[in-house]
């Protein structure tokens, strides 16, 4: 059986109906833009763990071919992850004498530089949408005070929401497909979560509720918001108010930043970002900490 044939059954028997539509559009995209023109045309057992490190090294270095260059390590792990797992049950079925694709060498993945807004931008971004008076916009400053993901904000209703134990119910998130806006569980457990709220915050989804006419809190007159459209939304935001470009999760480190900046420990915030374990929220905020750490040696130094 060529591997090409192989892919398309494995997506469509074992992908599809046990993952989320998110997930299969994701490898369905994978496989036909990375994977079965280079691999396709190999019979299953004449892959060899060679062939397959040799498709991956070209991915690293010309692997995007819209810009001629190499594709983000993320990019390259996640294809990986997809050639390992269907040779991995083609093996458990009995299509391949031998499984191999463990032995694929991975490259390592650096650390994305955590961005945020300082201060004065985040005052500034507050002020602007309460001034343009649009309460679809309200929604970035709901993020900049709870770190909700772009997907878990606009997959959220009102039946989220409990205004007298002031508390969010994070249960669903969503996405763009070709289909259109998808619906679903978050990609962890632990993205299932409950975040306290702030009275502020409250009154300001009561003041979109007044006028709402949909079941979503983030609305366009009575139609839910897709991810794209609230993306640009908030690009043009921030051209308006002559701030740099950032993207949208920014908005959840900005966040996390404040909250470390104001004395929360890295347990709570952990459990209110949806974080797995709190070495996650540590490794990526560890930055954000050293003001707080300063302050502490200032403080010891006080017995000097």
């Amino acid at each position: 059986m060529k591997y090409k044939t192989w892919l398309n059954d494995w997506l469509e028997n074992y992908i599809k109906p046990t993952s989320k539509t998110r997930t299969y559009d994701r490898y369905l995209d994978i496989i036909n833009n990375h994977i079965v023109n280079e691999l396709g045309i190999f019979e299953l057992n004449d892959l060899t763990p060679f062939i397959l490190q040799q498709h991956i090294s070209k991915l690293l270095s010309k692997g995007n071919k819209k810009l001629n260059k190499g594709l983000s390590t993320s990019t390259v792990n996640t294809i990986i992850s997809v050639i390992q797992n269907s040779l991995k049950t083609a093996y458990t079925l009995g299509y391949t004498n031998d499984y191999f694709a463990n032995k694929i060498v991975r490259p390592k993945i650096i650390e994305k530089q955590v961005l945020c807004f300082n201060k004065v931008e985040q005052k500034t971004i507050e002020n602007g949408i309460l001034s343009l008076k649009k309460k679809k916009l309200y929604g970035i400053i709901i993020c900049l005070y709870t770190g909700l993901r772009i997907g878990e904000l606009l997959a959220l209703e009102y039946t989220d929401l409990d205004f007298d134990k002031s508390i969010i119910s994070v249960t669903k998130t969503c996405h763009d497909s070709k289909k259109g806006r998808v619906i679903e569980l978050p990609k962890t457990s632990s993205s299932i979560r409950v975040i306290p709220v702030a009275k502020p915050i409250l009154k300001l989804i009561n003041d979109i509720k007044k006028d709402s006419k949909c079941n979503f809190i983030i609305a366009d007159a009575e139609k839910p918001v897709s991810v794209r459209s609230y993306q640009r939304s908030f690009e043009l935001l921030l051209k308006k108010l002559k701030i740099e470009h950032k993207g949208f999760h920014s908005l959840r480190h900005t966040f996390a930043t404040r909250a470390l900046e104001c004395g929360m420990d890295v347990k709570t915030l952990s459990e209110i970002l949806g974080h797995k374990n709190s070495n996650i929220t540590l490794n990526r905020y560890a930055h954000s900490l050293m003001d707080h750490k300063q302050q502490m040696m200032n403080k010891l130094c006080k017995i000097f």
